[in-house]
């Protein structure tokens, strides 16, 4: 989409793209880390983020919308990194780890989510949109409280390891 930028909105829509490729990654994730999970109380939480994924999805579908873009996608590679990564560790690991294996995948994921999130809003922030501050700002809190269930929760399974 662009090659060089010249200026703080067309950052944000490249940032846009990105922003939708590491969702649509991460929903992937899900499922392979759902199906990786011992617990079910572990696959349930997947399968909500999963939900919640594709709500995220929808606002940053909003968001193009309101921007008059299209929802050109631009590779995250931090979450095909990621994702590789998780599956690599699952492929290596003992069953008996696999639980704290894939809540540990998805909190990093989550923490870079977080990261792009916050990015997204100061630029929206900066350029005085504020409806697409707000949709980023939605986006962002579910992010932050999945991060934190996450952790309880590889808390609890690390402990009992």
């Amino acid at each position: 989409m662009f090659e060089h930028f010249d200026n703080p909105r067309q950052l944000l829509e490249y940032r846009i793209g990105s922003a939708i490729s590491m969702e649509q990654d991460s929903l992937s994730m899900l499922g392979e880390l759902e199906q990786a999970a011992q617990s079910e109380d572990i696959k349930e939480m997947f399968r909500h983020h999963a939900d919640e994924t594709r709500h995220q999805m929808k606002n940053l579908d909003q968001v193009c919308q309101e921007l008059e873009i299209s929802a050109a996608e631009e590779p995250s590679q931090t979450t095909k990194g990621l994702s590789r990564e998780g599956t690599s560790l699952i492929r290596k690991s003992d069953e008996s780890l696999l639980d704290s294996v894939v809540l540990s995948a998805a909190l990093e994921t989550e923490h870079t989510e977080i990261a792009a999130y916050q990015s997204l809003i100061c630029l929206a922030d900066a350029l005085g949109l504020k409806q697409i501050e707000e949709l980023l700002t939605e986006n962002l809190g579910q992010e932050q409280h999945t991060s934190e269930e996450l952790y309880s929760k590889l808390k609890t399974v690390s402990a009992a390891v």
